[in-house]
């Protein structure tokens, strides 16, 4: 049986109080920034909208929060490493894209971006990435210092994975963690809540 459409996130609770998202799989991947507790929010509202989150965090993003949190929030197991068995021992860096109808990367390091457009695989995320392509859509939104997000390298990597497909979100302009002004602040969960039901929007949904 095939799920439904998502309607704008917006609209949760009509269409006779079906949400937004329900039906469909989203695959949340924390990379290491301050911004992570932002990743909670979004787990939080992906949830209440009736998306069945799976969440992969790398080591550092498990040094700002822990795997607990994103635990409690979807009701459902936490992958943090290449190595982390499963119930039913599938590889997981290719069960979990295959299963997603989004993939969604926030925050988004200077690294973690830097990694996709060179199409590196040296850990879990990084791994899920690259193992996304043709299986589901990936969303990026990007989180970092102003002068990294403005570096050339960073910006020929977002036009690189751009011209590639990849979405971005953000990000948006304000005061850093860094203590400066300028634009590096990833993009608030309700704005990337709505890009990503716009996404699913545009790709038919995956069979139950």
């Amino acid at each position: 049986m095939a799920k439904r459409k998502a309607k704008s996130p917006g609209n949760a609770g009509k269409a006779g109080g079906r949400k937004p998202l329900e039906g469909y799989e989203v695959l949340l991947c924390v990379t290491g920034g301050i911004a992570c507790y932002k990743a909670a929010d979004l787990a939080s509202k992906l949830t209440q909208a009736g998306a069945a989150v799976n969440v992969a965090m790398t080591e550092a993003a498990t040094r700002f929060v822990a795997p607990l949190t994103f635990q409690s929030l979807t009701r459902r197991q936490v992958f943090t490493s290449m190595w982390q068995s499963t119930e039913d021992f599938r590889a997981h860096h290719v069960s979990l894209t295959e299963s997603a109808d989004l993939m969604i990367i926030a925050p988004a390091t200077a690294d973690i971006i830097a990694k996709l457009a060179a199409g590196l695989a040296d850990e879990l995320v990084s791994t899920l990435a690259l193992s996304a392509t043709g299986a589901c859509p990936l969303l990026v939104a990007p989180a970092m210092n102003d002068r990294m997000w403005s570096a050339p390298a960073t910006r020929a990597n977002v036009e690189r994975l751009k011209s590639w497909g990849v979405r971005f979100v953000g990000p948006g302009e304000g005061y850093l963690a860094c203590g400066t002004m300028g634009a590096g602040r990833m993009a608030e969960p309700a704005e990337i809540l709505d890009e990503g039901g716009k996404t699913l929007l545009q790709h038919p949904p995956k069979a139950e």
